[in-house]
């Protein structure tokens, strides 16, 4: 009885090392994608991601305010290029877009 239990603590220990490697990996993408489109395009977003299986389902990269420097579709492939650089493989989706703060009010 005492070896199942053992054999049992092993084999969760190990899948759960290899979650967490993942999570961890995962982390360390999401933050060089922010610090990579933070130095091209002078904002730094928030960087979230999916993984399933090992494979990257989807990114999520939100900008702090909305930029008119370049058009969208231009963006969106800085975006892409970014993501599929650093997390090594392309997702299967990318969402990008802009925080819009509530107006300030006239005291």
């Amino acid at each position: 009885m005492f070896r199942v239990i053992a054999i049992l603590i092993l084999a969760i220990g190990l899948a759960s090392c290899d979650a967490v490697n993942t999570v961890k990996e995962g982390f360390s993408h999401a933050r060089a994608v922010e610090a990579d489109l933070e130095q091209s395009i002078g904002l730094k977003p928030a960087v979230g991601f999916n993984w399933n299986n090992g494979r990257l389902l989807s990114v999520t990269v939100i900008f702090p305010r909305i930029y008119d420097a370049k058009p969208p579709r231009e963006l969106g492939e800085m975006v892409r290029a970014a993501v599929t650089k650093q997390f090594k493989q392309a997702p299967e989706s990318i969402t990008f877009g802009f925080t819009v703060e509530k107006p300030a009010t006239g005291a």
